[in-house]
Protein backbone atom coordinates (compact mmCIF):
# COMPACT_ATOMS: atom_id res chain seq x y z
CA UNK A 1 0.00 0.00 0.00
CA UNK A 2 2.69 2.47 0.96
CA UNK A 3 4.87 1.87 -2.03
CA UNK A 4 1.63 2.46 -4.44
CA UNK A 5 1.12 5.42 -2.58
CA UNK A 6 4.76 6.65 -3.53
CA UNK A 7 4.15 5.50 -7.48
CA UNK A 8 1.14 7.43 -7.29
CA UNK A 9 2.70 10.74 -5.82
CA UNK A 10 5.18 10.88 -8.35
CA UNK A 11 2.68 9.75 -11.23
CA UNK A 12 1.18 13.85 -10.23
CA UNK A 13 4.11 15.47 -8.42
CA UNK A 14 6.77 14.84 -11.55
CA UNK A 15 4.12 17.16 -14.38
CA UNK A 16 3.34 19.81 -11.12
CA UNK A 17 6.90 20.63 -10.90
CA UNK A 18 7.58 20.77 -14.70
CA UNK A 19 4.78 22.95 -14.81
CA UNK A 20 5.64 25.08 -11.98
CA UNK A 21 9.02 25.37 -13.30
CA UNK A 22 8.02 26.54 -16.75
CA UNK A 23 5.31 28.92 -15.20
CA UNK A 24 8.19 30.40 -12.35
CA UNK A 25 11.12 31.08 -15.70
CA UNK A 26 9.63 34.00 -17.55
CA UNK A 27 8.00 35.95 -14.66
CA UNK A 28 11.68 34.94 -12.68
CA UNK A 29 13.01 36.72 -15.89
CA UNK A 30 10.75 40.29 -15.55
CA UNK A 31 11.26 39.80 -12.06
CA UNK A 32 13.89 37.88 -10.05
CA UNK A 33 12.12 37.84 -6.66
CA UNK A 34 8.63 36.51 -8.25
CA UNK A 35 10.58 33.08 -8.48
CA UNK A 36 10.70 33.21 -4.44
CA UNK A 37 6.67 33.05 -4.77
CA UNK A 38 6.86 29.71 -7.01
CA UNK A 39 9.24 27.95 -4.75
CA UNK A 40 7.10 28.48 -2.01
CA UNK A 41 4.01 27.11 -4.13
CA UNK A 42 6.22 24.62 -5.58
CA UNK A 43 7.18 23.28 -1.70
CA UNK A 44 3.22 23.21 -0.06
CA UNK A 45 1.65 22.13 -3.12
CA UNK A 46 3.84 18.89 -2.68
CA UNK A 47 3.55 18.39 0.84
CA UNK A 48 -0.21 18.88 0.21
CA UNK A 49 -0.60 15.93 -2.62
CA UNK A 50 0.63 14.21 0.40
CA UNK A 51 -1.68 15.75 2.91
CA UNK A 52 1.31 16.72 5.04
CA UNK A 53 1.09 19.54 7.77
CA UNK A 54 4.13 21.53 8.73
CA UNK A 55 5.06 23.28 11.66
CA UNK A 56 7.55 25.68 12.55
CA UNK A 57 9.56 26.56 15.82
CA UNK A 58 12.50 28.76 16.44
CA UNK A 59 11.42 31.54 13.88
CA UNK A 60 12.55 34.44 15.96
CA UNK A 61 16.10 32.99 16.14
CA UNK A 62 16.90 34.15 12.70
CA UNK A 63 19.21 36.61 12.35
CA UNK A 64 18.82 39.68 10.19
CA UNK A 65 21.18 39.19 6.60
CA UNK A 66 22.34 36.44 4.79
CA UNK A 67 22.27 32.84 6.66
CA UNK A 68 23.96 29.07 6.00
CA UNK A 69 21.19 26.80 6.73
CA UNK A 70 22.38 23.58 7.83
CA UNK A 71 19.67 20.44 7.84
CA UNK A 72 19.32 16.61 8.71
CA UNK A 73 18.41 14.99 5.60
CA UNK A 74 16.02 12.32 6.47
CA UNK A 75 13.97 11.71 3.36
CA UNK A 76 12.87 13.28 -0.20
CA UNK A 77 10.29 15.35 1.67
CA UNK A 78 13.26 17.39 3.47
CA UNK A 79 13.58 19.56 0.38
CA UNK A 80 9.42 20.25 -0.20
CA UNK A 81 9.50 21.25 3.84
CA UNK A 82 11.78 23.76 4.20
CA UNK A 83 11.24 25.02 0.48
CA UNK A 84 7.83 25.48 1.50
CA UNK A 85 7.78 26.33 4.92
CA UNK A 86 10.92 28.17 6.14
CA UNK A 87 10.28 31.27 7.32
CA UNK A 88 13.26 33.03 4.45
CA UNK A 89 14.09 32.06 0.90
CA UNK A 90 16.39 29.64 0.34
CA UNK A 91 18.63 29.24 -2.26
CA UNK A 92 20.68 25.59 -2.69
CA UNK A 93 23.34 24.20 -3.80
CA UNK A 94 23.09 21.88 -6.42
CA UNK A 95 25.10 19.66 -8.89
CA UNK A 96 26.04 20.87 -12.07
CA UNK A 97 24.47 18.30 -14.77
CA UNK A 98 20.86 19.45 -13.20
CA UNK A 99 21.67 23.05 -14.56
CA UNK A 100 21.77 21.96 -17.86
CA UNK A 101 18.02 20.18 -17.92
CA UNK A 102 15.96 22.33 -20.12
CA UNK A 103 13.48 24.41 -18.53
CA UNK A 104 14.17 22.69 -15.32
CA UNK A 105 17.27 24.48 -14.89
CA UNK A 106 16.94 27.67 -16.57
CA UNK A 107 14.27 28.18 -13.84
CA UNK A 108 17.14 26.85 -11.20
CA UNK A 109 19.68 29.41 -12.45
CA UNK A 110 17.12 32.40 -12.60
CA UNK A 111 16.06 31.50 -8.70
CA UNK A 112 19.55 31.90 -7.78
CA UNK A 113 20.30 28.09 -6.99
CA UNK A 114 23.97 27.85 -6.82
CA UNK A 115 25.69 25.42 -9.31
CA UNK A 116 28.62 23.13 -7.83
CA UNK A 117 31.54 21.65 -10.26
CA UNK A 118 32.64 17.97 -8.65
CA UNK A 119 34.03 16.85 -11.62
CA UNK A 120 37.31 17.79 -10.28
CA UNK A 121 38.92 19.22 -6.96
CA UNK A 122 40.39 22.84 -8.26
CA UNK A 123 36.58 22.97 -10.11
CA UNK A 124 34.79 22.24 -6.81
CA UNK A 125 36.77 24.83 -5.11
CA UNK A 126 36.23 27.40 -7.24
CA UNK A 127 32.68 26.78 -7.15
CA UNK A 128 32.56 26.93 -3.53
CA UNK A 129 34.64 30.80 -3.76
CA UNK A 130 31.67 31.82 -6.10
CA UNK A 131 29.18 30.17 -3.62
CA UNK A 132 30.58 32.57 -1.12
CA UNK A 133 30.20 35.00 -3.51
CA UNK A 134 26.82 35.09 -3.80
CA UNK A 135 26.22 34.27 0.11
CA UNK A 136 28.38 37.19 1.12
CA UNK A 137 26.31 39.45 -1.47
CA UNK A 138 22.48 38.22 0.39
CA UNK A 139 21.77 35.14 -0.45
CA UNK A 140 20.75 32.45 2.05
CA UNK A 141 21.32 28.96 1.14
CA UNK A 142 20.36 25.30 2.57
CA UNK A 143 22.98 22.92 2.68
CA UNK A 144 23.02 19.33 4.04
CA UNK A 145 26.12 18.29 5.51
CA UNK A 146 24.79 14.56 5.86
CA UNK A 147 25.30 14.66 1.96
CA UNK A 148 22.76 11.98 1.19
CA UNK A 149 19.54 10.75 2.84
CA UNK A 150 19.68 8.75 5.96
CA UNK A 151 18.64 5.18 5.73
CA UNK A 152 17.76 4.48 9.39
CA UNK A 153 16.87 8.15 10.73
CA UNK A 154 19.84 8.51 12.91
CA UNK A 155 22.47 11.61 12.04
CA UNK A 156 25.29 10.27 9.34
CA UNK A 157 28.81 11.40 9.02
CA UNK A 158 29.23 15.32 7.88
CA UNK A 159 30.97 16.32 4.54
CA UNK A 160 33.24 19.15 4.63
CA UNK A 161 32.25 20.58 2.05
CA UNK A 162 29.38 22.71 3.38
CA UNK A 163 31.60 23.98 6.41
CA UNK A 164 34.28 25.06 4.02
CA UNK A 165 32.28 26.96 2.24
CA UNK A 166 30.47 28.77 5.50
CA UNK A 167 34.29 28.92 6.60
CA UNK A 168 35.03 31.18 3.10
CA UNK A 169 31.08 33.31 3.27
CA UNK A 170 32.10 33.71 6.95
CA UNK A 171 27.89 34.21 7.54
CA UNK A 172 26.17 32.98 10.82
CA UNK A 173 25.11 29.45 10.54
CA UNK A 174 21.76 28.23 11.47
CA UNK A 175 21.49 24.54 12.44
CA UNK A 176 18.11 23.25 11.23
CA UNK A 177 16.36 19.80 12.74
CA UNK A 178 13.44 17.79 10.61
CA UNK A 179 11.23 15.93 12.56
CA UNK A 180 8.69 13.44 10.90
CA UNK A 181 9.92 13.29 7.42
CA UNK A 182 11.60 9.87 7.90
CA UNK A 183 8.16 8.05 9.20
CA UNK A 184 6.78 9.59 5.99
CA UNK A 185 8.88 8.51 3.13
CA UNK A 186 12.31 6.42 4.67
CA UNK A 187 15.55 7.47 2.86
CA UNK A 188 16.47 4.77 -0.14
CA UNK A 189 12.74 4.02 -0.61
CA UNK A 190 9.50 4.80 -3.08
CA UNK A 191 7.27 4.43 0.20
CA UNK A 192 5.10 6.83 1.36
CA UNK A 193 2.81 6.98 4.33
CA UNK A 194 0.70 9.72 3.54
CA UNK A 195 -1.22 12.95 6.26
CA UNK A 196 1.72 12.69 8.47
CA UNK A 197 3.04 16.03 10.58
CA UNK A 198 6.27 17.85 10.09
CA UNK A 199 8.20 20.11 11.97
CA UNK A 200 10.95 22.52 11.22
CA UNK A 201 12.54 23.37 14.27
CA UNK A 202 15.35 25.86 14.12
CA UNK A 203 18.14 26.32 16.53
CA UNK A 204 20.25 29.35 17.42
CA UNK A 205 22.67 31.10 15.17
CA UNK A 206 26.64 30.13 15.17
CA UNK A 207 28.50 32.89 14.44
CA UNK A 208 32.88 32.71 13.68
CA UNK A 209 35.06 33.72 16.34
CA UNK A 210 37.46 36.23 15.10
CA UNK A 211 40.90 35.56 14.80
CA UNK A 212 40.04 31.71 13.63
CA UNK A 213 42.24 29.82 11.31
CA UNK A 214 40.31 28.47 8.39
CA UNK A 215 40.84 25.05 9.27
CA UNK A 216 39.97 25.74 12.60
CA UNK A 217 36.77 27.52 11.76
CA UNK A 218 35.75 24.76 9.85
CA UNK A 219 36.13 22.33 12.55
CA UNK A 220 34.79 24.18 15.36
CA UNK A 221 31.19 24.83 12.91
CA UNK A 222 31.13 21.16 12.10
CA UNK A 223 31.49 20.83 16.24
CA UNK A 224 28.89 23.27 16.94
CA UNK A 225 26.25 21.81 14.33
CA UNK A 226 26.61 18.15 14.88
CA UNK A 227 25.81 18.95 18.49
CA UNK A 228 23.42 21.06 18.27
CA UNK A 229 20.98 18.53 16.17
CA UNK A 230 21.96 15.59 18.49
CA UNK A 231 20.36 17.87 20.92
CA UNK A 232 17.36 18.21 19.10
CA UNK A 233 16.95 14.51 18.08
CA UNK A 234 17.12 12.83 21.45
Amino acid sequence: MALACGLLYIAFFFPLTFLIAAAALPCAIVHPPWYGFFSRFWGRSGLALAGIRVTVKGSERLPIGPVIVMSNHQSNFDILTLQGYFPRHLSWMAKQELFRIPVFGHSMRRGGYIPLDRSDGRRALKSIEEAAQQIRSGSSVIIFPEGTRTRDGKLLPFKRGGFMLASRANVPVVPVTLHGTFEINPGGTLKLYPGRRVEIRIGEPITIPHGMKRAETEEFLLNQVRTAMEREMQ
